[in-house]
């Protein structure tokens, strides 16, 4: 944990209160450094706080950059929380969103949310504030996360403060900003597109994105090598699944052995970004009533969404998968509005928590050329009963039986034929 900062200046109170200690959701980047900066301008103490929730970060970097603009530095390590309380359970939930897109920031921010609220707790602060725009998705959920677990704070938001946003209308106003200043900053004004990295995943969307007929420029990705650059030899893994939850994962073709939860998630992004799985390039609707075009690299979830699936499937009642599916579907649209922490989702979560107990067993899968190809499973809890769905031996089952069964599922159909043809003589 960063503590530096402790002794930088602080600005006069510009008024009475006596409290305008902010802790800054801090990315490191343009936006939150010229904002820390800002809020300082403002009369407020500003505490940088950062997660490592996986992303390709310079800590250190960070920390000179903190120092320079008289704030105090937090960074704590999520990761490993990131990974068994919010990708698990979306693991166990098939989490995703219009059937595309798999949660990667929407996960995130409430996991980025809790430890931010727990910095303002414990450091007096009744002020948090972001980065996020006022168009979209990313606001309300770290709003939201942060009413619901410290119903008193108070939140600013400079991206929807007329103060602020009139004052630097685009990237180049911030740019000015922090050249004026003296912020250090990698990135240049002609930079054509932003980034958010995480663990699970990395996205890219605006600028030269946000028209969706422009094709994703060569070089783009970073998780994942181009698909004329794929591995020529293909991974053939085993997954091991306990209560819907991955515990192992066995690299036949390598003999590598992981079971540390965030050790295996890492080593299937390694695997999944060298064969070129879980790339999307999609439109999709913000909860905020927007379309937005948004490309996605999520390699290791895609491929234990489909082992997961797989294993599910063959461990699950019919019916009761059914009612899961739907709670899945509510998960994902929960998740993705920012309502991890309401009643409803805690809710959600225990009842498809619950619907996991049998869910266990391995999948045997090939990751080769964008592709996860499963090719067997097996589970101590499997329904799945080879005899009675043999076409050699008839087992616990009459073929007669499947007279009645027809003709009691034909009798709405036959009624519904007969009365619509009377009715249109």
């Amino acid at each position: 944990m960063y503590t530096n900062g402790d002794n930088a200046a602080k600005k006069p109170r510009l008024d009475d209160d006596s409290n305008k200690k902010v802790v800054l959701a801090y990315s490191g980047g343009l936006d939150t450094s010229c904002i820390a900066l800002w809020l300082k301008e403002q009369g407020y103490e500003v505490i940088a706080f950062m997660a490592n929730v996986g992303q390709e970060e310079d800590m250190e970097a960070a920390q000179k950059k903190v120092d320079a603009l008289g704030c105090k530095l937090i960074v704590t390590d999520l990761r490993k929380e990131f990974v068994e309380e919010f990708i698990w359970s979306s693991v166990q939930a098939n989490g995703i969103y219009e059937d595309r897109y798999m949660l990667g920031t929407s996960l995130a921010r409430p996991c980025i949310a809790r430890e931010l609220v727990k910095v303002a707790k414990e450091h007096g602060a009744k002020y948090i504030s972001h980065g996020a725009t006022g168009k979209g998705n990313d606001q309300i959920r770290f709003e939201l996360s942060a009413y619901s677990l410290y119903s008193s704070v108070e939140i600013i938001a400079p991206w929807r403060l007329p103060e602020f946003y009139n004052r630097f209308k685009g990237r180049s106003d911030l740019f000015e900003y922090a050249a004026a200043n003296n912020i250090s900053l990698p990135v240049t004004p002609k930079a054509p597109w932003s980034m958010d990295a995480n663990l699970m995943h990395i996205s890219y969307e605006s600028g030269i994105l946000e028209n969706p007929a422009t094709e994703p420029p060569s070089g783009i990705y970073q998780m994942t090598v181009d698909p004329e650059k794929t591995a020529e030899v293909k991974d053939e893994i085993v997954i091991s699944f306990k209560e819907g939850k991955p515990v192992k994962v066995v690299n036949k073709s390598a003999g590598k052995e992981v079971t540390d939860s965030l050790e295996l998630y890492s080593y299937l992004n390694e695997l999944g970004g060298k064969h070129c799985i879980g790339r999307i390039d999609i439109v999709e609707n913000r909860f905020i009533g927007m379309k937005s075009r948004g490309l996605y690299e999520t390699p290791a979830f895609t491929i234990l969404f489909h082992a997961h699936m797989d294993i599910e499937t063959f461990t699950m009642d019919k019916e009761l998968r059914a009612i899961k599916q739907y709670l899945s579907g509510r998960f994902a649209e929960q998740v993705y509005k920012g309502f991890w922490f309401s009643p409803e989702c805690v809710f959600t979560r225990k009842c498809i928590d619950d619907s996991q107990k049998h869910v266990e067993g391995e999948v045997t899968m090939d990751l080769f050329r964008g592709q996860v190809i499963i090719k067997a499973r097996s589970s101590p809890y499997s329904l799945y009963s080879e005899e009675l769905v043999s076409m050699d031996v008839q087992g616990n089952y009459n073929p007669v039986d499947a007279n009645g069964f027809i003709r009691c599922n034909a009798l709405r159909l036959q009624e519904y034929s007969r009365l619509r043809a009377k009715q249109t003589i």
